[in-house]
């Protein structure tokens, strides 16, 4: 999916508005004795970075355990540019913001929702991918053609606690035939178990863990779309100047584009 550039606007526009009050952030802060020091070159700092090992397309483990996925390869690029190290460190989605508000880490992983209320209590990178919500069925389901078969139906719907996707499910579908569940890949295993009959998911998610497992999950429709994707910080952090024109320059350089090619495709 290309990234939509009067999409990515509004949404800066918002969260500048929210997180600095219309304030610009400066390309260069003075150093002492006068000096201005370039806020975009991280000096070779160590930089924690969050993972969930449990979500793919962005942080999994591969089939000797090491961690692979967009997260892990987007860490890396964003350090050349930024002039940073990496130290990968394993968080859950419960409780991550509140981890992030702690300052348990320095970054986290790619798969955020950027939402107002979020952007509240963390610090967002520009967002670098737009998307929806889909429905993710398994393979062989007829039933489930689109959104008005599936709100009239009695299947039983999952997804992950805590997430953009709860609240889009419950929305829809009521909140009695909506299964929580704690961790990413819980209600996929309970789909292809037949524990529920479909999940309500971030698009590139379900293809991540379509990929996962070959010829048994599909996307059976979109029902959300102009959502976007962002890195989110602890609130203040002094790293935000620097990754965000790391990101930047991997949009002109073409690198974001390779990556997000290579781990979002859905003919991977």
């Amino acid at each position: 999916m290309a990234k939509t550039v009067w999409g990515v606007i509004v949404v800066l526009v918002v969260l500048s508005l929210v997180a600095t009050g219309c304030a610009a952030v400066p390309a260069e802060v003075p150093a002492p004795g006068g000096a201005q020091q370039d806020v975009t070159d991280l000096g070779g700092r160590k930089l924690i970075w969050a993972v969930d090992n449990a979500y793919p397309p962005f942080s999994f483990l591969d089939e000797e355990g090491n961690g692979i996925g967009f997260d892990y390869d987007l860490a890396e690029e964003v350090c050349k540019h930024a002039n940073c190290t990496l130290e990968f460190k394993e968080f859950a989605w419960d409780g991550i913001f509140e981890a992030a508000q702690a300052g348990e880490f320095d970054i986290n992983m790619g798969g955020c929702t950027v939402s107002v209320d979020r952007a509240k209590v963390v610090d967002f990178s520009d967002p670098f991918y737009e998307y929806g919500q889909v429905i993710l069925v398994r393979a062989d389901d007829t039933a489930i053609t689109d959104e008005a078969a599936l709100a009239a139906g009695s299947q039983k719907i999952g997804t992950q606690a805590g997430t953009t996707n709860e609240i889009t499910a419950i929305e829809k579908f009521g909140e009695d035939r909506v299964t929580l569940f704690d961790t990413f890949e819980m209600p996929v295993v309970a789909l292809l178990s037949g524990d529920v009959d479909a999940v309500v998911i971030d698009e590139v998610a379900a293809i991540g863990f379509m990929s996962e497992d070959p010829g048994k999950l599909k996307i059976a429709f979109s029902i959300t779309g102009g959502e976007v994707l962002a890195l989110f910080m602890p609130p203040g952090s002094e790293i935000q100047p620097a990754v965000d024109q790391a990101l930047n320059e991997m949009w002109d350089d073409g690198t974001m584009q390779a990556l997000i090619d290579k781990w979002f495709s859905r003919s991977q």
